[in-house]
């Protein structure tokens, strides 16, 4: 006899029938396998600070942050998933065994909530979840935390998920863009311990640079040698952290005139400029982004020199207007009056008053930076754009200049070079601390930096 599949179980076409017999097999002599003691998570002294700051904005009233869903990639295979950054942030509950719990802050009295998790436990031995569950069984996807250690670790009170779809209704950010931009803006000043996981993301991401360098020489015989260098750093990011915190782009030549080019399946020539944008996100889900346009002869040409120089002037001019109290919007100002003089020297502009020089840019000169490679991105414009900068905030600046093959406003040979220079920087009381000063900036440096690392 064979036992039918209890509902709610994934399973597909190629599983095989299980008898009742297997079943009953299945069931029996198990050990108990609980959980160390002391599974507190490190950030949850911090997480009870963070709830409190949104229950203070909307007293009385009944919030839930989701983790989100599981998104099919193709047919019956999941995407990786990885939770929404406001429940991290609250929870700071970061695996991919978080896809459809639900943090709900409950109303406690007028002014204050009560934190409820709603997760999937583990699944017991009892029944057929556990063994033939291919999206939630332990034996496919992995242990699940019980609901005793995952009070233990978050500090909250948890209860067994049922259906999401039966919790009572509440705010929610998907659907409430007053909260997704309160949610956004109470993470714009990131805390020590933040800045702390967003070094360390810099850090590994620098070492993911010095892996592509060493790794040259064989991308540059490979016919993809983009995916060559694509794979490296990803290599990097896996072992070291969550993965990439965003697509690798991976431009050489004039692929890099496409800012978001994350095809990489292009040839690598020696002649030509490698512009890698890349970025490690750690386990707590804080992400790196950084870009080094490189030589991948080892040496700038004088054409590749001269544009290079401009950028880099432009991200010097950016870092330099970085200070609390300056208005986001000054350093890329800042750095786009440099492109602008500098293309009216080279005689591709008439001057360098108006907008002319967006041509050659395309986008602005940076963005905030932590739990997404573009955070805080639902902050309204008076506390983003429009906003002043102040200590703990975390930022890139990155200005580039993007010269597109087949623009005849420009002389032949700068056609199809692409440079971008992106760094990581947090505010502070003085200015601003650049977080990837270890990644060399000047051509003279990444010549110097480059000939150590492909003679080693």
């Amino acid at each position: 006899m064979t036992e039918p599949t209890a509902p709610g179980i994934r399973t597909v076409s190629h599983d095989l029938p299980v008898s009742a017999e297997f079943q009953a097999f299945m069931e029996r002599d198990w050990a108990a396998t609980p959980l160390p003691g002391d599974l507190r998570l490190p950030v949850a002294a911090l997480t009870a600070a963070r709830r409190e700051r949104l229950s203070a904005r909307f007293p009385g009233e009944r919030i839930v942050v989701p983790a989100g869903e599981l998104r099919v990639r193709s047919n019956d295979m999941d995407h990786r998933f990885r939770p929404h950054s406001a429940y991290a942030w609250l929870t700071g509950l970061t695996g991919e065994e978080q896809a459809g719990h639900v943090l709900v802050l409950e109303p406690d009295g007028p002014r204050r909530h009560e934190a409820v998790l709603h997760v999937r436990p583990r699944s017991p031995r009892s029944g057929d979840a556990f063994y033939r569950d291919r999206r939630y069984g332990e034996f496919w996807v992995g242990r699940r935390p019980d609901l005793g250690e995952a009070e233990r670790m978050t500090g909250i009170r948890c209860v067994a998920l049922d259906d999401p779809g039966q919790l009572p209704p509440g705010r929610e950010p998907a659907g409430d863009p007053e909260l997704a931009a309160v949610l956004s803006e109470l993470r714009l000043v990131k805390d020590a311990w933040e800045v702390g996981q967003l070094q360390l993301a810099v850090d590994h991401t620098v070492a993911g640079f010095e892996d592509v360098v060493r790794a040259l020489p064989r991308a540059l015989d490979h016919p993809r040698g983009e995916r060559w260098i694509e794979g490296v750093f990803g290599l990097r990011a896996r072992t070291e952290g969550n993965g990439p915190g965003y697509e690798t782009i991976a431009a050489s030549g004039a692929h890099a005139c496409v800012l978001h080019w994350i095809r990489n399946d292009g040839r690598l020539n020696r002649d030509e400029l490698l512009l890698l944008d890349a970025g490690v996100e750690t386990d707590t889900l804080y992400t790196a982004d950084i870009t080094r346009t490189l030589p991948l002869s080892g040496r700038f040409s004088p054409v590749q020199r001269q544009v290079y120089d401009l950028v880099l002037a432009a991200q010097e001019a950016g870092i330099a207007a970085l200070r609390p109290g300056a208005r986001f919007r000054d350093f890329h100002r800042a750095a786009m009056r440099v492109i602008a003089e500098g293309l009216a020297e080279w005689g591709v502009l008439k001057s360098a008053e108006g907008d002319f020089h967006r041509r050659y840019t395309l986008c602005s000169s940076g963005h905030m930076l932590g739990l997404d490679v573009h955070d805080c991105a639902q902050a309204r414009a008076d506390a983003y754009l429009d906003g002043v900068l102040e200590a703990g905030q975390v930022l890139t600046v990155e200005p580039g200049l993007y010269l597109q093959p087949d623009d005849e406003t420009l002389p032949p040979e700068l056609r199809g070079i692409g440079v971008r220079i992106e760094d990581d920087l947090v505010i502070t009381a003085e200015g601003a601390r650049l977080m990837s000063g270890a990644l060399p900036r000047t051509p003279d440096a990444i010549e110097s930096w480059m000939g150590e690392l492909l003679e080693g």
